[in-house]
């Protein structure tokens, strides 16, 4: 890095230099430097294609995918058709859930560049996602036919396993030798699927290790948690929450609802309910809430950082600033096209209920629907799949659970100082009774009810989170219970849950 910083320091438009340093930082995890990065980048060059390409991928890989397309078409409109630029399109596309439009830009991908197995291997997925795996076979094996990676084999043990071809796609897997960090948690999913739990654990285990050292040495960040939530609990008392100000209804603009809960407890299900819906868009996981506390400390400075800035809008002349954080968010919203027909649209950030004070200064009458799943059943899934929501908690159990916990003890916190009003919806209610659930669900968000919200499996929306194909299929009870299997394993942690437990029926 000392050797770019040179390179650049001597000839800053030395483009190869910001794509190395670029990728170094996306390699560690360290996506904030590599956004700066590349907007230096296209300060030195505004017209560089690659440049606009390059802030593409980083902003995609911050999940802010609108700007990332945004780039990615910039980098088209200035270099002309270019294969990889329009790979990296459909990409973003997809996991916006724009399918359709993903689906024409792969084709024109791989018209250009007929010999490349990416362009191949990432439109299979597009395939698999829609339930058409005949079609995601037949282009993964076209990939297969020119670079057979372990990507390829991952994909086609995915595929396997989704047509009930267990066995088969395990022996792919066993037959890949070395596995990578994503391959070794498949081979998990599949092994506790036969019945092997005691090799299935010891998969997500080594998965998870290693996905932690291929991304630079991830790891939870406990301190900043233990730090952002003391100050959580120490400023949103009653009296502070009472004093702060909220903001109007925007009468012009669709409505968030914010589907609240941790990863793998069914939000997905839920936005997947909401959105056949005819009143309803998806808005996936959006990042405007946490946001906020960034644009806080700008339009709030002084001595203090979040949350004890807000004490500055205690006042009459800085009411202003919860107007703005509703404004703000409506943006981002607009900016990511869910300012459509539909009068409300879903924001199922996980762990999105941490920042509950400044949901409720910019949308004090949101619907906010609160989803819920036994504690130990959430452990073992987010330890199951590669996910890096809350502060990189999910990389080992230990971590989970105490991150679990924490935001547990903040939400019962919060509770005590204002009652927001939530629905709350018990995964395992759900699987029991969906007709029932789903009908208190709608009545709760002011909704006629509609069957196709019953038959949400039929939706063609393809959903960008590890939930995708579970959401493809009609509502069953597979995944209840899934923690009694590794009852050992987890009986460690499994005080530290207990409260929650407890509070849920579990």
């Amino acid at each position: 890095m000392k050797t770019l910083d040179a390179v650049l320091g001597a000839k800053p438009r030395t483009e190869w230099a910001y794509n190395e340093l670029v990728q170094i930082f996306m390699t560690h995890g360290r996506l904030e430097e590599a956004a700066e990065v590349a907007r230096t980048a296209l300060r030195v060059d505004p017209l560089s294609a690659h440049g606009h390409n390059l802030f593409g991928l980083v902003l995609s890989e911050m999940n802010d995918l609108p700007p990332g397309e945004w780039h990615f078409r910039r980098a088209l409109e200035l270099s002309g058709p270019h294969a990889p630029y329009l790979l990296n399109l459909a990409r973003n596309l997809l996991r916006q859930g724009r399918a359709d439009e993903a689906d024409g830009i792969f084709a024109a991908a791989h018209e250009l560049a007929p010999q490349d197995a990416l362009t191949l291997t990432y439109w299979s997925t597009l395939y698999e996602g829609r339930g058409d795996l005949n079609r995601a076979q037949e282009l993964l094996e076209r990939a297969a036919a020119l670079s057979s990676t372990q990507e390829v084999s991952l994909l086609r043990a995915s595929y396997q396993a989704r047509m009930g071809q267990r066995t088969e796609a395990l022996a792919v897997l066993d037959a890949a030798g070395a596995l990578g960090g994503d391959a070794q948690l498949q081979r998990g999913r599949l092994r506790e699927r036969a019945g092997r739990y005691a090799e299935a654990w010891q998969d997500f285990v080594e998965g998870k290790r290693r996905l932690a050292r291929e991304g630079g040495g991830l790891a939870y960040k406990a301190q900043t948690v233990e730090a952002l939530f003391g100050l959580c609990r120490q400023f949103f008392t009653r009296a502070h929450l009472a004093a702060l100000p909220r903001a109007g209804v925007r009468r012009d603009a669709a409505q968030p609802i914010f589907i609240i809960g941790y990863p793998r407890s069914g939000t997905t299900l839920v936005e997947q309910i909401l959105c056949s819906h005819s009143r309803v868009r998806p808005g996936g996981e959006l990042t405007f809430l946490g946001d906020l506390m960034r644009l806080s400390e700008e339009l709030l400075p002084g001595p203090e950082r979040y949350p004890g800035n807000l004490a500055r809008a205690f006042t009459a002349d800085r009411h202003y600033v919860a107007a703005l954080f509703r404004d703000y968010y409506l943006a981002r919203a607009a900016q990511y096209g869910l300012d459509g027909a539909e009068p409300f649209f879903t924001d199922k950030m996980p762990f999105n209920e941490i920042h509950q004070p400044l949901l409720q200064m910019a949308f004090p009458q949101a619907k906010i629907v609160h989803v819920v799943r036994h504690p130990l059943d959430v452990c073992v899934s987010m330890l199951a799949n590669n996910m890096t929501h809350g502060f990189l908690c999910a990389y080992r159990i230990e971590d989970t659970a105490q991150h679990l916990a924490a935001v547990f003890e903040l939400v019962e916190h919060y509770a005590r100082a204002v009652d927001v009003g939530s629905h709350l919806l018990r995964y395992e209610a759900l699987v029991a009774d969906q007709a029932g659930e789903t009908r208190r669900l709608l009545e709760y968000l002011g909704l006629p009810f509609e069957e196709a919200c019953l038959r949400f499996h039929e939706n063609r929306r393809f959903a960008p989170t590890p939930s995708y194909a579970q959401v493809a299929e009609p509502l069953n009870a597979a995944a209840l219970g899934r923690h009694v299997h590794y009852a050992a394993q987890l009986q460690p942690f499994a005080a530290r849950l207990a409260p929650q437990m407890r509070k849920y029926g579990y």
